[in-house]
Order: structure tokens, then sequence, then C-alpha cells
């Protein structure tokens, strides 16, 4: 809290320009510390919540708007990610909801998360929906959490956010996995499932 305090009486009102860029960027515990900034009326807690969903929200939508325009291109290019896409565009077409809600917690997943799912067959209208609403759960619980638990929030960040991070990602690349096999394991019973659960899907 003394970091974010400093961060504060140094820049005013700018820092809820820092939080919006960080929540475009990544999910990490500053969100956290902006809730316990508004406990102590350091922040205005209205405003701790419009600025952390907008960037939390924008953020995923730039990332999808890029890897749609610019996929194609990039499967050209790199080759043995054009061999996975179909396997990648199953798993997104059967779970691409609930990774919407999951993409956000893990460590390092929420910078690439919006991505696999650009790549895939999932229209804009459907994901700005489901991402304007993981945003707004994210915002909810990580802003209220801090605001709430304040202090014993600082001490669980500081002695375990990054391992229970790295858990969340660990759990994750299974699930992941556990789908893929899944998918696959389908596949060797017909060979065009992946084709058809994407069109299932459209």
């Amino acid at each position: 809290m003394d970091g974010l305090s400093e961060l504060i009486r140094a820049y005013g009102t700018w820092i809820y320009i820092l939080l919006f860029a960080y929540c475009m960027l990544k999910s990490g515990s500053l969100p956290l510390f902006a809730g316990y900034a508004a406990h102590a009326q350091a922040l205005d807690l209205p405003l701790v919540l419009v600025v952390t969903f907008a960037g939390g929200y924008l953020g995923d939508e730039a990332r999808f708007f890029i890897a749609r325009r610019y996929g194609d291109a990039w499967l050209k290019r790199w080759r043995f990610a054009e061999r996975t896409y179909s396997g990648a565009r199953a798993l997104i077409a059967n779970y691409g909801s609930a990774y919407i809600f999951i993409y956000r917690y893990p460590k390092g997943m929420r910078t690439i998360g919006a991505l696999p799912v650009g790549l895939g067959t999932m229209s804009w209208g459907r994901f700005t929906v489901l991402n304007a609403a993981s945003a707004m759960l994210w915002t909810a619980l990580l802003v209220s959490v801090g605001f709430v638990f304040g202090s014993q929030v600082e001490e669980a960040v500081e002695a375990g956010w990054g391992f229970a991070s790295v858990v969340l990602l660990a759990a994750m690349v299974f699930l992941i996995a556990f789908a893929w096999w899944r998918i696959n394991k389908i596949g060797t019973h017909s060979p065009n499932i992946q084709e058809d659960l994407v069109r299932s899907h459209q």
C-alpha cells in the first residue's frame, strides 16, 4: 500500500490513467490495491470501478480485433501454428464461453487470452457480450475484495499472490490439455469432428 500511496500523492488523478493502462495489459494485483485505496478514501470507488472495467474490457476487445484482423497472416507465416489451428478452433467452439471467464485470473494468461478467441469463429457480437460480463465480474471481484478486506489483502498478496496465480495457470493448462485430448479422442471416431464442432457453434 505504501507504494500505491506514494503514486497517488505524486500523480493525483493520473493514477486512474495508470490503472486503466494496467488493466488493459494484464490482470495483476493493482485493482486489489486500488480497492484498498478507495476504502482508505485515497481514490474514488465508483471511478476505480469504471476505470478498471474499461481497461479490462477494452484491452481484450483490442486483442480480439488484432487476432481477427491479422490472424490469417500469422498462421501463413508460422506453419507450426497453422498445424494446430484446427484443434484450437474446436476448443474455442466448445469451451470458448467458459474460457473467456477464466483466462483473466492465471498468471500471464490475460496478456494473450483473447487472441485464440479472435483466431476462432466466435462472432464479435457474442465475444463482446461475454467479454463485458467477464470484465464486470473480474472488476467487481478484485476491487470489492480490496475494498472490504484492505490490509489483509496486502498481506496475502505479499505472502502468496504469485504462487496462487501460478497454481491457477497450471490448472488452466491441465484443463486445456484435457479438453484437447477429449476432442482428439472423439476425432478418432469421426475424422471431420473438429470441422463439425466448429460449424455447430457458428
